[in-house]
């Protein structure tokens, strides 16, 4: 044989090994219940909807009556509903850094809204330390195209390299923070792209509110991800911080909707906050739509705590049980009752989550980072406090479970430390809170008790001394959080 017809006999060889391997892997993949493409496609999407104070009982998916959510209510439909799933805190800043770190309000960084600065003397904001991973780079660091909009809170104003930008995301758009929310007013604030001051303003005589302002950019993110030919060959991670129904959202350009109904200022404002804010992810879900990516994207959706009660300053105060905004539970925003911490969550993607279903699983804002690194196929951190929720999303295998989930947030004090602390802990049915160090713990069986309203602490003496040492075993000391440890 000469050597043309060698070669040739060889590359006939590898052409049908080829072949071969092409329809083991398409046969492996109709058994998996895979179409053919799939074998081939990029890696899922990932997009992530958070809402800000957005309350247990505030869609129609989760029992409200009043408010419309049309588009949410939608999209429960097309996936799974969670009934028992909880924000990392009660309040925005710790919540968002147990998401954004994967670590339980024990091992978070921030654990208030503010912390103290022993030095100073003086209560501010804190940053996610530079040397802890963020859920933004982990998928960065996984080949995401990621990209963050919106509301940050786990930076400090006069340091860019604690903002979004730095911390993993290649696209990030958020506004300029003051010291404090009232610093600057919500009507007209300046926002930063990618770090760097920007011309954009938000201006609500031009929008409905600040999620459409807000939506532009995250169509502008998909857009440009779609043309460029470099990322379009990526999965794209987009993480929407919505403003909706956050209090401090004073003024909307649409003062028209709800009017027939006659409710007060303050609850008209609020509700309208909401429908509007479900326009604009029914408009991002959309736009998924028309670019061909909504079926091989995972789109999740929840809120970062329970409803808040606060007075707006120009349409009056929101009163959370004129809508029933925790459902039947007690408490709200700040309390670590279920109503300030158990909160909707959604989760939806096309061919692999099942419609129209509904999971009692008892998870937490920990297990996002654990469960996004099982959909982008790389292995989490194994200091993480999370449980992959992938076995519950798609309805195979068996699905981890916390043994238990533990909170505690710190709250400004002025000489009284001990009093500063809340904690909590759900371990199955049964619930344990601390309101401060200087009250007893109570105890409540959730399965006949859900508005906790039978503090049980003294027909079970044994359940309390168990969760005591489990509050005491859950919390590492941090900086500016020291307060769980002081015998003060």
């Amino acid at each position: 044989m000469n050597l043309g017809n060698t070669l040739l006999n060889t590359k006939a060889v590898l052409v049908i090994s080829l072949f071969s391997l092409l329809i083991v892997d398409q046969t492996k993949a109709f058994a998996e219940n895979k179409s053919i493409q799939s074998v081939t496609e990029k890696r899922p999407n990932i997009v992530f909807l958070l809402a800000d104070d957005l309350g247990y009982g505030e869609l129609g998916a989760y029992g409200q009556k009043k408010i419309k959510t049309p588009n949410l209510d939608k999209l429960a439909t097309m996936g799974m509903r969670f009934t028992d799933f909880y924000a990392g805190n009660a309040v925005c800043a710790p919540s968002r850094a147990v998401l954004m770190t994967g670590k339980h309000p024990g091992h978070a960084t921030i654990r208030g809204n503010q912390g103290y600065y022993a030095e100073q003397k003086t209560w501010d904001r804190v940053a996610l330390n530079k040397d802890e991973l963020t859920l933004g780079e982990l998928m960065q660091n996984s080949g995401y195209n990621t990209a963050f909009i919106g509301k940050w809170h786990l930076g400090v104003p006069e340091d860019t390299s604690t903002w979004a930008s730095a911390r993993g995301f290649d696209y990030a758009v958020q506004e300029q923070w003051g010291q404090s929310d009232e610093d600057t007013t919500f009507d007209e604030r300046e926002h930063w792209i990618n770090g760097q001051e920007s011309s954009s303003f938000y201006d609500y005589t031009k929008f409905d509110n600040l999620d459409e302002f807000r939506t532009n950019f995250a169509i502008k993110f998909l857009d440009k991800h779609q043309q460029n030919q470099e990322t379009k060959e990526q999965p794209f991670f987009l993480f929407m911080s919505y403003r909706a129904p956050h209090g401090h959202e004073w003024t909307v350009r649409n003062d028209q909707m709800y009017k027939e109904y006659h409710w007060p200022e303050g609850e008209r404002h609020h509700a309208t906050k909401i429908t509007l804010w479900d326009q604009q992810v029914g408009r991002l879900l959309d736009y998924l739509k028309h670019i061909g990516e909504f079926d091989n994207t995972l789109i999740v959706l929840t809120s970062d705590n329970g409803p808040h009660n606060e007075h707006s300053t120009t349409s009056g105060k929101h009163d959370y049980k004129f809508f029933n905004s925790n459902g039947q539970l007690t408490g709200y925003k700040r309390d670590l009752y279920e109503g300030g911490i158990r909160v909707p969550h959604i989760a939806v993607w096309a061919n692999k989550i099942k419609p129209n279903t509904e999971s009692k699983h008892i998870g937490a804002f920990q297990d996002f980072m654990t469960t996004f690194a099982d959909v982008a196929d790389v292995k989490a951190p194994s200091e993480l406090d999370g449980i992959s929720l992938l076995p519950t999303y798609l309805q195979k295998g068996k699905q981890q479970e916390h043994p238990y989930l533990y909170w505690e947030e710190q709250r400004k004090f002025d000489n009284k430390p001990r009093k500063s602390l809340l904690r909590a802990i759900r371990q199955g049915n049964w619930k344990a809170v601390q309101v401060n160090l200087d009250r007893p713990i109570e105890i409540y069986n959730l399965e006949n008790d859900i508005d906790e309203t039978d503090n049980l602490a003294k027909q079970y003496p044994e359940k309390v001394k168990h969760f005591k040492a489990l509050f005491e075993q859950s919390s590492v000391p941090a900086e500016h959080f020291p307060f769980a440890h002081t015998d003060e």
